[in-house]
């Protein structure tokens, strides 16, 4: 089970770990140009990260238009969550490999 994050309107979303290899996919799904625009990635990475919307699985989104349909259901509110949980994140990381 992975971390759970709410959103304003209350819902529940479940995050997974986007490995090496989802990113990979994710590359190939989008692309050589979007690949290439770090916004544009970074919005698909978090999409990718959505295990679960109220316990309804989201599966990883294999085409710009899975990105697409993932970031559709999560709406500004879960975007937000979930882009939150996810920086808070990197920022840990950051930290405890600086040693602090």
């Amino acid at each position: 089970m992975g971390e759970i994050v709410s959103d304003r309107g209350g819902r529940r979303i479940e995050l997974r770990r986007v490995g090496v290899v989802e990113q990979l996919r994710l590359f190939k799904a989008l692309g050589p140009d979007l690949s290439e625009n770090r916004a544009y990635f970074g919005l698909a990475k978090l999409a990718a990260s959505v295990a679960m919307i109220d316990d309804v699985p989201v599966p990883i989104p294999a085409s710009e238009t899975g990105i697409e349909a993932v970031l559709e259901r999560l709406g500004e509110d879960g975007v937000e969550a979930v882009g939150a949980h996810l920086t808070a994140d990197a920022e840990k990381d950051v930290l405890g490999e600086a040693g602090n």
